[in-house]
């Protein structure tokens, strides 16, 4: 199918505009999302932030607090000052402590538990929540991990800020020591506990938010966060997209007070909800644009293509000299009708002229060809007349017979038909009588030889056409100085209509000039005011009457020297086994 054909560019004007159309439709769904992308951004960063201000706020408070506790409170100097061994007055300040704890944990809602740790006398003391250990096991563990945890944390400085701690079971705390004498005032919270006020208007159902450490290790949905290979790591003030196929939307605010990030992580899903109807919409327009090619294309081909390849196909069968061909005037369009009723006039018109201009060409080229053929060299003629005077002179009456008998055949074959074709054995046999003749004329100065596939000797060549490239070569290479050897090579190739005769014609003398070689690649004639060089031209005129389109013929010199001469005829199907037969002289 040619790319320039007017199926092609219906088709590709139908596609470029469903594409154009769908490309502008996803355009604005994709804008719109964006959009609404950058908002929900927005709204909940301005929710992060408030949240994180608020918390930072109570973890400040809770900071003064422990301050002012350690500075304040007697019974935090006196714990510093004394010994278990007292017990009395120890347990009575550790009571008075205790009490003051207890009143004053309520007071801020994040703090799980408060602690008192007196390092002169490795004693610690806690104060949870009303809502917290309510039993024993779980106020023993919080115990001991308060335990592990200041005895891991004591041999290094005190940070200025809340630090972050995790626990063997993988949860995570939140604690902030003060440190007076050697006694340590702290607090105690659960990572989870900072978040759980925290309610994101588009988090959906898979959205969530979490505390992270400062290198964004998860606090809370660790497993989460690893299934969907959600990377925590946020733009400040903006938002990026994260996880698989980059469905989730992270944004986040770092913590004055503590070591950690607040993120928000909220999925796309959730986000793009709101543009529901205009997805929908665009999966609609782009199923109608799939859609509407196939209907508008099956609509153009039957109204408007059909009729058109209807044309097209009758005028290449008549290309193909078919023309007979006729188009139906079926049920069409008033103008594909017209044309198609025009069209047939204008064909059975040009058949009858065709006719007779065919006819009036024939009988010119016949007249033609046979003028051609009539064109008998009269240099030979009176050349080898004058031979056999000479002969009869020296009374050779041997080589006069075979002269005679060789001039009679050589002008039986030329006057005895008028034929457009012969068969090849008869013109091989007619070119090698002609170079006998020659051979007669210059003893000891010429040989030939002739090699001819057996199934090629049956086959139609033009008469003369081989006589002639060879009388060319006697004319143009032959001296008396050295011997011309001429050889012909005649074969055919292909098989049914592809079959052609291929006939080559070498000899051994000085080869076409460069001049006169590149004339003849150039398919320039050679005739020359004087009349020479008519040969070839004679050549040529009759191939191209003979063989309008199936023939070539080309000019060279050998590797070795001497002029190369190739035809290549075509001569359709011919039959008969691969033999070479050999006639030399």
């Amino acid at each position: 199918m040619s790319f320039n054909s007017l199926r092609v560019k219906l088709t590709a004007a139908i596609l470029v505009f469903s594409v154009l159309l769908v490309s502008l439709q996803w355009v604005l769904h994709l804008s719109a999302a964006k959009v609404v992308r950058e908002q929900v951004a927005k709204s909940n960063q301005k929710l992060l932030s408030l949240h994180m201000r608020g918390l930072d706020a109570d973890l400040e408070e809770l900071d003064r607090y422990l301050y002012d506790l350690s500075v304040s409170n007697v019974d935090v100097q006196r714990l510093d000052r004394m010994r278990a061994a007292n017990e009395l007055e120890y347990d009575m300040a550790r009571l008075r402590l205790f009490n003051t704890l207890k009143h004053s944990i309520e007071n801020y809602r994040n703090t799980d538990i408060l602690f008192v740790y007196s390092g002169q006398n490795d004693d610690v003391l806690l104060v949870g929540r009303s809502d917290f250990g309510s039993t024993y096991e779980e106020r023993s563990k919080m115990r001991s991990e308060i335990l592990f945890m200041l005895d891991s944390g004591l041999q290094k400085p005190i940070a200025p800020e809340w630090q972050i701690w995790r626990s063997e079971s993988g949860k995570y705390y939140v604690y902030r020591l003060v440190k007076t004498g050697s006694t340590y005032l702290g607090a105690w919270v659960r990572a989870d506990k900072l978040v759980q006020p925290l309610d994101l208007p588009d988090d959906g159902d898979r959205g969530f938010a979490l505390l992270a450490t400062l290198d964004l290790e998860p606090m809370q949905h660790a497993d989460q966060v690893a299934l969907e290979s959600i990377a925590l790591n946020y733009e400040e003030n903006t938002f990026r997209m994260s996880g698989d196929d980059s469905s989730y939307l992270v944004l986040g605010e770092r913590s004055e007070k503590g070591a950690f990030h607040l993120v928000a992580v909220i999925p796309e899903s959730a986000i793009l909800q709101h543009l529901l109807y205009l997805k929908r919409l665009t999966y609609f327009v782009t199923i109608g644009a799939c859609i509407f090619p196939l209907m508008l294309a099956w609509y153009l081909r039957k109204v408007f293509l059909l009729p058109i390849l209807r044309i097209v196909s009758a005028m290449r069968r008549l290309s193909d000299g078919n023309w007979k061909t006729r188009l139906e005037l079926g049920a069409v369009s008033d103008e594909f009708r017209l044309m198609n009723h025009t069209f047939n006039r204008m064909i059975e018109e040009i058949r009858h002229l065709k006719i007779d201009v065919y006819e009036e060409k024939l009988n010119h080229q016949k007249a033609e060809l046979k003028q051609l053929q009539l064109q008998i060299n009269p240099h030979f003629f009176l050349n080898s007349l004058n031979i056999i005077y000479n002969l009869a002179t020296v009374r050779d009456y041997a080589i006069i017979q075979e002269m005679t008998k060789c001039l009679v055949a050589y002008f039986r074959f030329i006057f005895q038909s008028d034929a457009f074709y012969v068969l090849l054995r008869d013109e091989l046999s007619h070119t090698r009588n002609y170079l006998r003749i020659q051979q007669l004329r210059f003893p000891q100065r010429l040989t030939f030889r002739i090699d001819v596939d057996d199934d090629a000797l049956n086959c139609p060549i033009p008469p003369l056409v081989v006589q002639n490239v060879v009388e060319n070569s006697i004319k143009h290479a032959f001296n008396l100085d050295d011997m011309l050897d001429i050889r012909i090579r005649v074969s055919a190739a292909g098989t049914g209509s592809e079959r052609r005769l291929l006939v080559r014609i070498a000899d051994n003398g000085p080869g076409f000039p460069p001049e006169v070689l590149d004339l003849l690649r150039q398919d320039r004639d050679l005739v020359q005011d004087e009349g020479g060089r008519i040969g070839i031209w004679n050549l040529r005129r009759r191939l191209r009457l003979l063989y309008p389109s199936g023939y070539r013929l080309t000019f060279e010199n050998g590797a070795e020297g001497g002029a190369v001469v190739t035809m290549e005829l075509a001569i359709g199907n011919e039959g008969g086994t691969k033999h070479v037969s050999h006639l030399a002289g």
